[in-house]
Order: C-alpha cells, then structure tokens, then sequence
C-alpha cells in the first residue's frame, strides 16, 4: 500500500482549483436534484435565514449549510463544497466587533452558541467572526499578526480571545501571548469513529491494531489531540499499540496523518478511505446527529483521556471588551446547555 503523505496547505480542505469550481457551480444550477428527501433539514441560521444546500445529504464540508455565518448581508453565494469552500472561517471579515480563535474540535457548536451570544448581547449581531482549525495553527496565526493565506486568498483578522486546551491556554498566558486568567468551561472524552456499520468490527482501541485495518488518525506535528490519543493507547496497549498505529501504520501506509482532523477524519470515512479514527467524542455526536453515515464506538473511561476546555483574552486584542464578553457567556448555564447537546460536560474544578 502506498504511504500516505499530507503536506498540504489549510486549504486542503477549504478549497482547491478555481476551474473545477466553476464547473460544479454550473452543474449545480442546472442539474435537477437527486438528493435524499430524508436528509436533514438546513438549520435556521443566524438572522433567521436558511440556506439551503445544494446537495442534501453531501459528505463534504461544511456541514451546516451556512449556520456558521453571522452575516446579515452574505451578498452572492459562491460556495461548491466539493471543490470550492473555507469550512472553518466563520462570518464576515470586515469590521468584525468580536474575532474568536476557536479550537476546531467544537466548530460545530459555534452556530447556535454564536446565535445565543447575540441574543444576549445584541450590539455584536453580525459582526463575529471566529476560526475552527487546529489550537496549534491558531497559535501560529497569532504570532503571525492574524493572516491568513487559504488558498488564493490573503486576510487578516487580528484575534481578540484564544480557546483551546486549558494546558494550552495556561502555557500561552506564561509565554505573554494571552492575559490572564484562563477560564475553563467544558470537557471532552475521546471516542473511535468509524463508519456506519462498523465494516472492520472495530470494538477497541486494541482493534485499531488489528492487521488490515486503515487509520485517520490526527498528526502529532500539528495537533494536540494526538498527545492525548497517544496516551489513552499506551493506556490500553502499551508501547506496543502506539507504535502500531504511529509507526509501523505511517510506515506501511496504513495509517493516514490529517493536518484538520475535525473535517478529515469524518470526511476520509464517508469516502470509504479508512475504517477508524480517534476523535472527540462531541464530533462524533454531531457527525450521527447531522444523520451522516458515521458511528462511534466509546473507550472506557479507565483508558480514556479527558480534556479540559478553556479561553483567555489576546494580548492587545482590539476589542478586548467584547472577548471578555464572550469568556463571560461560554460558561453560562445557556451555553453549558448547548455544550450538553453534543455531549460535553460541564468543567468543575477538583477540590
């Protein structure tokens, strides 16, 4: 089997060749539709306007048929997900009031948290802009003054709060990149995705050693979940079962190493191109919720890793007002409830 190699930019998944989009848009105007009538309905975004997917119950993201963006005036829509898409820029670039740097794990409770913060706050309605890649790339955004090349596009949206990992968080308050203190809300245990019907009969971490077996797993270079992954595998197997899926499976091209495993693993599954892959157990919950062909198997809790979520405000963020707003709210009992949704659990701190 062929290695796998994945030195992509972060448009690998948001967007790829500008003629390959402008024949599927073309496409996508005139073919009649061929999509499921089972397939779910568009969520009632922010400004209480729905828009509807060209193909219901496509695999690619994203995955919430424009949920994610706040804008009041989206203008033309030019979006081919297949071929043409940034999945984790949320909202309009110009004049935001509120830019969160968001790690990508929980992109898809941005919708209706963001929905409720302008409830709540009305004076930010339209104007927040948040990113959803991983803590790490975030990170080097920041220290990069917040610019952004994705594919053929170059902006910048300077970040007025950091979440992520409360590690993390602590680590970058020390460093001087963020002001103190860090407020923790939620956490998250892992699970193993794979796809429906589990064809490889993955029943454990120990299974995803098992000969024949092809893995998306999240690469260490870029994402800190693999840290934690690692862990609840020497947990369960030892040195031997981390090696299996980390070496001896990057080696033999049995493993694949994502560089946004929010939206590669899932995706990489739908398409058939692996049978596991370790992940947050909330984006499991959203994949079956979004009625996508994905399952979850649980890791016991004494093999599980569990991570604390936590945010900060940037230092000399432009708008630090409104990001310490935001820090108030994501651990309010409103947005704990929609953590709840996906199955998050409200952070308590040991005692």
């Amino acid at each position: 089997m062929t290695k796998y190699s994945f030195k992509l930019p972060l448009a690998a998944v948001a967007g790829v060749a500008m003629m390959a989009a402008m024949a599927s848009l073309a496409h996508a105007q005139s073919a009649p539709s061929t999509a499921p009538t089972a397939a779910p309905a568009p969520y009632e975004g922010w400004g209480g306007k729905a828009e509807t997917p060209r193909y219901l119950g496509q695999i690619f993201p994203p995955w919430q048929h424009g949920a994610n963006n706040d804008a009041i005036d989206r203008g033309f829509d030019f979006s081919v997900p297949e071929a043409d898409d940034m999945a984790d820029f949320h909202g309009d670039v110009n004049n935001p009031k509120l830019v969160l740097y968001v790690a990508g794990n929980y992109y898809f409770a941005m919708a209706p948290l963001v929905k409720e913060f302008e409830t709540e706050n009305p004076q930010y309605k339209g104007h927040v802009f948040a990113i959803t890649i991983p803590p790490g790339m975030l990170v080097k955004a920041m220290r990069a003054g917040g610019t952004f090349t994705s594919g053929n596009m170059t902006f910048t949206a300077k970040p007025d709060a950091y979440l992520a990992g409360l590690k993390a968080v602590n680590a970058l308050i020390k460093s001087g990149d963020l002001t103190g203190p860090a407020v923790p809300y939620v956490t998250n245990d892992l699970t193993i995705m794979v796809p429906k019907g589990n064809p490889a009969h993955i029943t454990s971490l120990a299974d995803l050693a098992k000969p024949g077996v092809r893995l998306v797993m999240p690469n260490p270079a870029f994402e800190g979940v693999a840290g934690q992954i690692e862990s609840s595998l020497k947990k369960a197997g030892g040195d031997a079962l981390v090696d299996a899926v980390y070496k001896t499976g990057v080696a033999n091209g049995t493993t694949i190493l994502t560089h946004i495993h929010h939206r590669q693993t899932p995706l990489f599954l739908m398409q058939g191109l692996a049978d596991a892959g370790v992940t947050w157990k909330s984006e499991a919950i959203f994949q079956e919720q979004a009625g996508h062909p994905i399952e979850d198997i649980s890791i016991p809790a004494d093999v599980n890793t569990t991570a604390i979520y936590a945010g900060a405000v940037v230092k000399g963020a432009a708008h630090p007002a409104a990001a310490k707003a935001w820090l108030t709210f994501i651990h309010s009992p409103k947005a704990l409830a929609i953590f709840e949704t996906y199955q998050f659990k409200p952070y308590t701190a040991a005692k």
